[in-house]
């Protein structure tokens, strides 16, 4: 059993409190899980914020500078969870002093940037992975299954979507994910690799595609120190801010398998709180999946005989192990948490093990090759295509 040390870096925002406690609570459900993840180091360049972590992590050391903790001798994996536009920076610093790195999606704001990643990450043969966890909802290794068992045939159509109404509101205020200097791929890099993620693990790498990104609000107020899901009194005195990347987007892509895409998300989808959704269509049946049944499957075979064929519903449960590790009978609902669990556990293991999982950093490289297309196709105004490499 080996210690993985881990630093975790912007420890006290949303996904680095996320992170954080996955660490600390994993084995309770998995073991060991091959190694035992010991938090080491605590970023975060907020003075107030730091010293609140040091009580929720005793024993930790806490930095303001992240290159501290990069650098720190004792630390195994650096974990990062930092506004889009430090990702590629503070990944790359960690992947060449020698650690394993952990970073939340987008990888990087450019394929070019997570090309680079990858391959420093090869030549070094450090593990890599990159915080696409919605996939690791167990229900999704049931939906993987049934498709590379044959079950429905070969892959035709994809639909998915994702969606949410945190700037659905015009008087929404203002935060970092609408700057395009700190978030240069708006929805696209935040909401979009979500659904490109599943695209990735179900279908397979995208060929080309055509997107339409759009800002649904061109301006919005100001109010200092909001995240994602705060609201704010407004006085109607605060200045404005413009909006600098894409509130939404709708594409089509074609598959290298030659199955076609369908995809749309956004965050101004007004009472949409947080809607998810795919389809996978093949010649022999189809699934089909929605986040308000968070571990249900729907699936259709053309195997049933005339007369009784139709959508059949199925729930995953304690046959699955990362869902037995939470929960003794099926549909109960495993969580956001859960699945954040889930992808901890399995990245000190594959640090542990020195077993890469998936999503690495070259999966992360594929999507944001997605990204950039969805960004350029959406300037020129046509179809992209997507290298193979």
């Amino acid at each position: 059993m080996k210690d993985v040390n881990v630093a975790v870096i912007g420890a006290s925002g949303w996904m680095g409190k996320v992170h954080t406690m996955a660490f600390l609570t994993f084995p309770h459900f998995f073991g060991d899980a091959g190694g035992v993840a010991r938090v080491v180091a605590l970023v975060d360049r907020n003075p107030q914020a730091a010293e609140g972590l040091l009580r929720k992590v005793p024993g930790a050391q806490v930095f303001q500078d992240w290159r501290q903790a990069v650098n720190h001798p004792e630390v195994d994996l650096v974990d990062i969870c930092l506004p889009d536009d430090l990702h590629y920076e503070v990944a790359k610093a960690a992947l060449l002093a020698g650690k394993h790195v952990f970073c939340e999606k987008p990888l990087a704001n450019t394929a070019a940037e997570a090309r680079e990643l990858a391959d420093i990450a090869r030549e070094k043969r450090l593990i890599t992975r990159v915080g696409h966890a919605f996939p690791r909802n167990p229900i999704h290794d049931r939906a993987k299954e049934i498709i590379d068992a044959g079950e429905i045939g070969e892959i035709k159509m994809f639909k998915g979507c994702q969606h949410i109404d945190v700037f659905g509101d015009p008087a929404a205020p203002f935060m970092w994910r609408a700057d395009g200097t700190l978030a240069p791929t708006g929805i696209v890099g935040d909401t979009g690799t979500h659904v490109f993620s599943f695209m990735e693990f179900l279908v397979g790498r995208v060929s080309s595609l055509v997107a339409d990104n759009f800002v649904a609000t061109p301006r919005r107020p100001i109010f200092a120190g909001l995240g994602i899901g705060e609201g704010a009194e407004l006085t109607g005195d605060e200045a404005m801010a413009e909006v600098t990347n894409p509130d939404g987007t709708n594409l089509l892509c074609r598959f290298e398998n030659g199955a076609r895409g369908i995809v749309d998300f956004s965050r101004v989808a007004t009472g949409r709180k947080f809607r998810q959704t795919y389809e996978v269509y093949g010649t022999k049946g189809s699934i089909a999946y929605d986040w308000d049944e968070v571990n249900r499957l729907r699936f259709y075979t053309n195997d049933d005989r005339a007369g009784r064929r139709g959508f059949r519903e199925i729930d995953v449960g304690p046959e699955n192990p990362n869902y037995r590790a939470f929960l003794p009978l099926p549909n109960f609902s495993l969580g956001y948490n859960e699945m954040k669990i889930i992808e901890i556990a399995e990245v000190v293991r594959s640090v542990a093990t020195n077993t890469p999982m998936w999503p690495t950093f070259e999966t992360g490289h594929h999507i944001c090759q997605i990204v950039d297309a969805c960004m350029e196709s959406s300037r020129l105004g046509r179809w992209v295509d997507i290298p193979s490499v």
